[in-house]
């Protein structure tokens, strides 16, 4: 039972952002009587210009579970860096087991990322990129990688300051 590639613009956010529920699971509990069902939902939010969060909330009802996915993302929101379209250079992200490799791509080249990882890059503004997952395809590693690699994300400038050098 999952969902995928729902986007959506809620009419009670005022910063126009959009959400993207990745996936939806189905936890049972086994108690005395039977068994107890919850969900867990995984979402993406971002305003398509350089601010993106992930978010998982678990409820007994679906549309609760998403509202407190939601919630989770907008709290941890963080602005990337973007040039032009695309990404400044090459980085990559690991949580777990999960690999993810994002290189910047020319101007109308397109999001290439599988299905897990695109709506993180297009809910971030980015339009032409292309990727690589390796090794754990869990949706949830997935992202948290994909995430880890848009942190790294840094100008020329940014780092020549850093370093001490100039350009």
């Amino acid at each position: 039972m999952a969902f995928t590639k729902e986007h959506r613009e809620s009419p009670r956010d005022k910063g126009g952002l959009e959400d993207s529920v990745i996936k939806i699971d189905r936890y049972a509990k086994v108690v005395k009587g039977g068994r107890r069902f919850s969900f867990g939902a995984l979402v993406v939010v971002g305003d398509r210009q350089s601010r993106v969060g992930i978010g998982y909330g678990k409820a007994n009802e679906v549309p609760q579970a998403v509202e407190k996915a939601v919630a989770d993302a907008k709290k941890n929101m963080v602005s990337i860096m973007l040039k032009g379209s695309s990404i400044p250079h090459n980085t990559r992200g690991v949580c777990g087991a999960s690999r993810v490799l994002l290189l910047p791509a020319s101007e109308g080249t397109g999001v290439i990322a599988g299905k897990m990882i695109r709506p993180l890059l297009e809910l971030a503004g980015i339009r032409d990129v292309l990727s690589k997952a390796y090794g754990s395809t869990t949706p949830k590693n997935l992202l948290k990688a994909g995430m880890a690699a848009l942190k790294q994300l840094r100008a020329p400038e940014a780092v020549a300051e850093l370093r001490g050098v100039t350009l």
